[in-house]
């Protein structure tokens, strides 16, 4: 039997598996489903969908498939309205998952619509009142709709159930840098990284919370941190480069929106900043 730890270390002998099983029984619809979550696993998402769809034919009650066909369409990106359909579907047929309620969550909070988010949140932790990720999740929608003292208390609460959470500390820090206490986000950032010491956002977090607070220096310090961790982390280039300009590094500042331009060319932040610093000072602008 194949186990989780042979899926993640040998995912193309797991799917050789799975194909042999499909092979021996073509109606095999566990087989369809685990074989499409390790081509998820590998990034082939219309692999997985492919899957999925069959499992979806063998068993138009699976709620499992449609849940796995969501997270795929999720990944993929532009596929909202898929994934929430099959999460609606996934939930439908089974009332209790709360992986589909958070997941759907997920993906409303992509499109703005922290209500519905919030709504399916509610339902979750109703379900499993000590499901962490799903006060985080909330949270993460209350923040997006301004409401950071929710936000915090609900992080306050997944900190509770998980003191090792952290991207919850990342979380509380980043509505509390966005109050302006900086001094209680920074203390936040400190304990992520120490729960994780590659975690490229807590980095990047702490740099914003330091900048707000005029330490350029030691925001430098950690925007090199989240770039080294991950170097095409274009805000942090992009925060770097603003810092570097504060203080009349000038040639870094244009390196730094020069890197986020070529991360993502409609920076438009990064592109103003970059035209007016070089007519500043009597560059082209190309």
């Amino acid at each position: 039997m194949l186990t989780h730890i042979t899926i993640a270390e040998f995912p193309d002998q797991a799917i050789a598996d799975y194909n042999e099983a499909i092979r021996l029984n073509p109606n095999h619809t566990n087989a369809y489903l685990n074989r499409g979550i390790v081509y998820v696993n590998k990034g082939n998402n219309d692999q997985a969908i492919a899957d999925y769809n069959e499992a979806v034919r063998l068993n138009p009650n699976f709620a499992d498939a449609y849940y796995s066909r969501g997270n795929a369409y999720r990944n993929k990106g532009n596929n909202d309205d898929q994934a929430i359909a099959d999460y609606n579907e996934a939930i439908r047929l089974n009332p209790n998952h709360t992986n589909a309620y958070l997941n759907r969550g997920i993906v409303y909070v992509n499109k703005g619509n922290y209500d519905q988010a919030i709504a399916g949140y509610n339902e979750v932790i109703r379900l499993n009142p000590n499901f962490a990720d799903a006060y985080v999740s909330r949270g993460l929608a209350y923040g997006a709709k301004g409401n950071y003292d929710q936000a915090i208390a609900d992080y306050n609460e997944a900190i509770r159930l998980n003191p090792n959470f952290a991207d919850a500390y990342v979380s509380r820090g980043l509505a509390y840098g966005a109050k302006g206490n900086n001094d209680q986000a920074i203390a936040d950032y400190n304990e992520a990284i120490r729960l994780n010491p590659n975690y490229a956002l807590a980095y990047y977090g702490r740099g914003l919370a330091y900048d707000a607070k005029g330490n350029n220096d030691q925001a430098i310090a950690d925007y090199n941190e989240a770039i080294r961790l991950n170097p095409n982390y274009a805000t942090a280039y992009y925060n770097r480069g603003n810092v570097y300009y504060y203080k009349g590094n000038y040639d870094q500042a244009i390196a730094d929106w020069e890197a986020v331009l070529r991360l993502d060319p409609n920076h438009t932040q990064a592109k103003n900043n970059l035209e007016i610093l070089k007519q500043e000072l009597g560059q082209s602008v190309t």
